[in-house]
């Protein structure tokens, strides 16, 4: 059986038949063809499928996408503002050296932009190192990802998002 299923990605109106036991994640990758949000475990541990639905980080592994009708979803291809200009989250994973293979690197963009927001824009290294502990990642240490998020903290306040 299949179910009508439809929704807002990345400011566009998207729709879909789906089963109903279809996840967010299988909905954004094989019938959006959106493959920057990973599927890392299929258990909700590594946070590599984390996008953003209505404003909040969701590990898109545990959420069916039924479930997410009628919501604004947004994904890491959704965040740049234009080809030409990076979300200051990307630039300072960028800037700051906070990837390696890149494999975590959508979940843990879309979870720290959702940290600096709940933390109105003030985050310290203690907080951030505990907010992350839902984000696995093997290559980094997350020596880099720590200072990425700290540095992109005001440039986000100073953008406006």
């Amino acid at each position: 059986m299949t179910i009508s299923v439809a929704m807002t990605v990345n400011g566009k109106s998207v729709s879909g038949k789906v089963e109903a036991r279809t996840l967010l994640v299988q909905f954004l990758r094989e019938h959006l063809g959106m493959t920057g949000t990973h599927v890392g475990c299929d258990t909700s541990q590594c946070g590599a499928c984390v996008v953003h639905v209505d404003g909040q980080s969701v590990k898109s592994c545990t959420m069916l996408a039924v479930q997410a009708e009628g919501a604004q979803v947004m994904t890491i291809e959704g965040l740049a503002p234009s080809a030409d200009k990076l979300h200051p989250m990307q630039e300072a994973f960028r800037d700051n050296h906070a990837l390696q293979c890149g494999f975590c690197t959508p979940g843990m963009v879309m979870s720290a932009i959702d940290m600096v927001k709940r933390h109105n824009y003030e985050l310290d290294e203690a907080t951030v190192r505990r907010e992350l502990e839902g984000n696995l990642c093997r290559c980094t240490g997350y020596h880099n990802i720590v200072k990425a998020i700290l540095a992109a903290a005001p440039a986000m306040k100073s953008a406006g998002v």
